[in-house]
């Protein structure tokens, strides 16, 4: 027998070998699997599209994040590298800077400026930013509401009413 006679029987029984030794997949794996003909690109495309300003905002809107997630989370949809680069500038005028965890929070007066229907988000983000902005917005209606809570003497609505001198 030649070396290259032998060469290809040893790769051969290694081919065999390791098949073999490979037992089926598991079925966490084939459950994760997801054909691209699945995947709605409608919101991505929709997303990408739109100002790179907005996309930050409107991610902020649903909860605080650190720099490298939002531009993990930025890049699923697509981004472009000059938008990439211009990140830290947007976030300085659009989100405040929580220091403890070095992540950023959006800014009060953008939630009166988003927009519900943005097409980056899922039933699950409308349902929870609608949660979110009812939050908001009801601590403002009622501003003394958290004062007479914490307040341990009669508020002056229970005290009975002075006449003018």
């Amino acid at each position: 027998m030649t070396d290259k006679q032998r060469l290809k029987r040893e790769k051969a029984e290694v081919r065999v070998a390791h098949q073999s030794n490979a037992g089926p997949v598991p079925e966490k794996k084939r459950m994760m699997s997801v054909r691209l003909a699945d995947i709605d690109w409608s919101g991505c495309a929709a997303v990408y599209g739109r100002p790179y300003r907005d996309r930050v905002i409107h991610l902020l809107a649903l909860r605080d994040y650190k720099e490298p997630e939002l531009l993990a989370r930025l890049q699923r949809d697509g981004v472009r590298q000059k938008d990439k680069d211009s990140l830290g500038r947007i976030l300085q005028e659009v989100a405040d800077l929580n220091v403890k965890d070095n992540s950023f929070s959006l800014k009060e007066h953008l939630f009166q400026s988003l927009q519900t229907d943005w097409p980056g988000y899922s039933k699950t983000d409308r349902a929870n930013l609608k949660l979110i902005l009812s939050r908001k917005t009801a601590p403002s209606q009622n501003p003394t509401s958290s004062r007479l809570a914490t307040s341990p003497g009669p508020s002056e609505r229970d005290a009975p009413a002075r006449p003018a001198q």
